[in-house]
């Protein structure tokens, strides 16, 4: 997997290094729990972060279930996030209102399903099948983080896609701003 933690980090935070944890969740019957269960009992049992127990679900379910990078039970999933010099209000109306979409997004109308002022935005992407969720998160005054999370998508190669093309629009999102 690339950008694995190191042993030694996951070490110094969680006691254990990766084949310690291995061992822990091969004795635990992990190779046939699926992945909430898994992360929910190292929460449990060993570990009392939510962020951990994901990290150590995930690496173990990639090293050892054969999990690929991005994949989930219902597909891939990517994300993508920038943290833009702006207020969130603006960054916000930038991603809602279909007239700005247009000026900085290649595939503008996409279906939204749900919209929670300045918090996300939810909906389905052109292609009808995979869901897109925009998450709006205050920095300080003039700073907001975008993430975007694409999901259920078809494959690996479509995951890898689709971040690079979120990456490309994200920055066009940063140029429409500063105009």
């Amino acid at each position: 997997m690339a950008n694995k933690i190191s042993d030694e980090a996951v070490l110094k935070s969680t006691g254990k290094n990766w084949k310690e944890w291995f061992a822990v969740l091969n004795k635990a019957g992990a190779k046939k729990m699926q992945h909430k269960e898994i992360a929910e009992w190292l929460k449990e049992n060993h570990l009392k972060s939510t962020w951990w127990s994901q990290m150590v679900t995930v690496q173990y379910e990639q090293d050892i279930k054969g999990r690929k990078k991005h994949e989930k039970p219902e597909g891939y999933q990517i994300s993508k996030s920038m943290t833009l010099s702006y207020p969130i209000s603006k960054i916000y109306s930038a991603v809602n209102s279909l007239k700005s979409r247009i000026q900085w997004l290649n595939d503008s109308d996409f279906k939204i399903t749900t919209a929670n002022k300045n918090k996300a935005i939810r909906g389905k992407w052109i292609d009808g099948k995979t869901n897109i969720e925009f998450q709006f998160y205050k920095k300080d005054k003039n700073k907001t983080q975008l993430t975007v999370q694409q999901s259920k998508l078809p494959s690996a190669k479509e995951a890898e896609k689709m971040k690079k093309y979120w990456s490309k629009n994200l920055s066009n999102l940063k140029s429409f701003l500063e105009e």
